[in-house]
């Protein structure tokens, strides 16, 4: 990577354009911009209906959203550190405002699918303004700004669920997408007015870019590490929520897709877990809160498995998932934000694309599990996913104490 030369301090820029209404702004367009994807869990059962599909073509549509995601994330993301990063978020919401539409105006579950891939390429923006805003922090705070933006960014996760799951069940699943799209031309507007230009910290060709990434997984083992347990943790995560919705429609609860949505409001710890945890990793260690995290969120799907068919069960079990999976989240990009300025894009961009390609697989096994053996094979497949998550925890953990 001898071909990569900084043009600029970030740290000089942090002092002077890293303003709280710009903070304010990073989050409010992260949260409105990441809804985007989960609109369609809490619809998904109205979608069935709707297209008379079974369960199992239905799941496929937050699965290829977040395949979607990732292929935009792995082609586009890393282009943050090649272009400047206002214009490109413009560009992409822009983009993001047209494929809502196409989801809007869908015939069938096929041109749903193909459009529902799209939108997922196309919503990379709070993936852009993420690694954006740790870039502009001040190092020793770092950890706070960038718990500060994924509050921002939780927020629109919950309430895409709850709004989408009201609207849904009001106005019919197409309705969220018509307003989502018109929210993205409105940040869009915002954006010009409240968040800085970027200088481009790489002279290079996007080829060699795409080539970096290879060498930036090779050399950087905690990348490795924190990608496939961000994977594991946000592939139970996917099960979960991309299963919900069936479970609720089926007795005792026989509920309806508002419902399912206001479960999005019971994670609001997830939001508290943010900031607590990106103020704990500026002075402790992001490594230890990791753990943390897993343990809580394979408590959660214990507690989804005992007692999932009682009301009660199932919100304390969304507030441990929604804690656990937030507080692993926050920590892995803590760790990796630590790592070289110049590489902040590229390593984002590598290390969500693994965490959606993992929630499209949690989202597959999901409707698989939910298909084949219901609400147990859904939190089997979950707690063997956050298996594989704990033992790479654990042998990162015995190679750092044998450093």
């Amino acid at each position: 990577m001898n071909q990569e030369r900084p043009e600029f301090d970030a740290t000089e820029i942090a002092h002077s354009s890293l303003q709280p209404h710009t903070i304010w702004m990073m989050a409010i367009t992260s949260g409105a911009a990441a809804a985007n994807v989960y609109y369609n869990q809490p619809l998904l059962a109205t979608i069935a209906q709707s297209f008379h599909a079974p369960a199992h073509a239905t799941g496929l549509i937050p699965t290829l959203t977040q395949i979607g995601y990732a292929i935009g994330i792995f082609l586009l993301v890393p282009l943050g550190d090649l272009l400047e990063r206002r214009r490109l978020i413009i560009t992409m919401l822009g983009l993001t405002a047209i494929a809502l539409a196409a989801v809007a105006i869908s015939p069938n579950l096929t041109w749903l699918g193909g459009a529902s891939l799209v939108l997922g390429i196309t919503t990379i923006t709070p993936q852009l303004i993420v690694p954006f805003a740790a870039n502009l922090a001040k190092p020793q705070e770092r950890g706070r700004v960038v718990g500060s933006v994924m509050s921002g960014l939780l927020v629109g996760i919950l309430l895409a669920r709850t709004v989408s799951g009201f609207v849904g069940a009001s106005l019919g699943w197409q309705a969220i997408y018509w307003l989502a799209s018109g929210l993205m031309i409105l940040l869009t507007v915002a954006i010009v007015k409240t968040i800085p230009k970027s200088h481009p910290s790489l002279r290079m060709s996007y080829p060699r870019l795409m080539a970096s990434l290879l060498q930036i997984i090779r050399v950087q083992s905690v990348l490795r590490e924190t990608s496939l347990i961000g994977a594991m943790s946000f592939g139970a995560f996917s099960a979960f929520w991309s299963t919900l919705a069936f479970l609720l429609t089926q007795p005792p609860y026989q509920y309806g897709s508002e419902v399912a949505g206001l479960f999005g409001l019971v994670g609001v710890a997830g939001i508290a877990a943010a900031n607590f945890v990106g103020k704990l990793a500026d002075k402790t260690s992001p490594k230890r809160t990791v753990g943390l995290g897993l343990a809580t969120t394979t408590l959660a799907f214990l507690v989804f498995w005992c007692f999932g068919h009682q009301i009660s069960g199932l919100i304390a079990g969304v507030i441990l998932l929604d804690l656990g999976v937030q507080t692993t989240l926050v920590s892995n990009q803590a760790r990796i934000y630590n790592l070289p300025l110049e590489f902040h894009s590229r390593l984002n961009a590598l290390f969500i694309t693994f965490y959606f390609v993992g929630g499209a697989l949690g989202a597959f096994l999901g409707a698989y599990g939910w298909s084949y053996w219901q609400w147990s094979g859904v939190c089997t497949l979950a707690i063997l996913m956050l298996g594989i998550a704990f033992t790479t925890f654990l042998k990162g953990t015995r190679q750092t104490i044998e450093l």
